[in-house]
């Protein structure tokens, strides 16, 4: 599995990752785009100034967008600024896209500001809620069965030694579990000390629990239809991953809707064809050259994926389909031990 983004970014300003080369896969950029995950604004002002007419940047953070304010009127109408969650995307809109681009995963101002309890190396309340709302990392920590704490780990993270960490939390929380050095150094125990240059130990159950706090594969998925129906015909999807996980879904999404995913075996029947509702912009996905690298070393891990939008009508499909990581049904309930 790869790193998820690198948490020391926020030390250095902030740097849209893969912006070259993503600007190059959809030049000419022109018309009406939507950043989906706006953040510091990084995609958003390379799109204008690249060309295009308009870009509504879209965020759920209500923070990313009081950021904006003080820059965001320099661009006048070429600029609106939406709250909101990119899953919803053809309804902010309001009208067909001429492009779509989409940053996944937390931000490194989001991680760079330790009360917002995404960092392991910051100590601040363990929170990662992304829009600042619902259930926190500390609610599903302190109140989840050791199951679903197992699940959660394992499913969003990868995490081998899920049950172990899982047992060790709820062994633990008779305190509750309310900073995020504290979880830290409980997952930490469970685990070897990492040789020089490997993550911090943390690093999956981390990346697990943001997962879950923040619905993020439901809303990919959703993200990703709510594009297909945004798009008009020629219209351009752009998607920058940072895990594998995330990077499966967009690879499989991109695959079925170019109608070119391969079947499962040789002895597998072969599959109909379909009607293509994109077409594969970057047949491989792109990754940070050496430049980029030396400029940023949290791009280590991104890949970006772009596909054009053909004319087919769009098409419903769910999760499972896109083998979207889900958590067994048993696991969502809670309790207190």
């Amino acid at each position: 599995m790869d790193p998820i983004r690198d948490q020391n970014i926020g030390r250095s300003p902030h740097i849209p990752v893969l912006l070259r080369p993503l600007l190059a896969a959809v030049a000419p950029v022109r018309g009406l785009w939507l950043d989906g995950t706006f953040g510091a604004g990084g995609y958003t002002k390379g799109l204008l100034e690249a060309g295009a007419d308009c870009v509504i940047g879209v965020d759920r953070d209500p923070l990313a967008l009081e950021l904006a304010a003080p820059w965001a009127g320099a661009y006048g109408d070429k600029l609106r600024l939406v709250a909101g969650n990119f899953s919803d995307m053809d309804r902010h809109a309001g009208e067909l896209l001429d492009g779509v681009v989409l940053d996944l995963g937390v931000s490194s101002m989001q991680i760079d500001q330790a009360e917002r309890g995404f960092s392991f190396q910051k100590d601040g309340p363990l929170d990662m809620r992304m829009s600042q709302s619902g259930e926190s990392a500390a609610d599903i920590v302190n109140t989840a069965t050791e199951q679903r704490l197992a699940d959660i780990l394992y499913h969003f993270g990868e995490e081998r030694a899920s049950r172990r960490i899982a047992h060790a939390i709820v062994e633990q929380r008779a305190e509750p579990i309310v900073t995020t050095l504290r979880l830290a150094e409980i997952v930490a125990k469970c685990l070897p000390r990492p040789k020089p240059g490997q993550s911090h130990p943390a690093t999956r159950s981390f990346q697990a629990l943001r997962i879950a706090v923040n619905e993020e594969f439901s809303q990919l998925v959703q993200g990703l239809l709510a594009a297909e129906r945004a798009l008009k015909p020629g219209g351009l999807l752009a998607v920058v991953t940072f895990h594998s996980l995330e990077d499966r879904v967009v690879k499989r999404f991109f695959q079925q809707a170019a109608g070119e995913e391969p079947n499962a075996n040789r002895y597998a029947p072969v599959k109909e064809n379909t009607t293509a509702r994109f077409d594969l912009v970057t047949r491989k996905a792109i990754g940070p050259d050496d430049l980029e690298l030396e400029e940023n070393t949290r791009a280590r891990s991104a890949k970006l994926r772009v596909a054009r939008r053909t004319a087919a009508p769009a098409k419903d499909i769910d999760g499972a389909a896109l083998h979207a990581p889900d958590l067994p049904k048993a696991s969502n309930k809670k309790g207190h031990r």
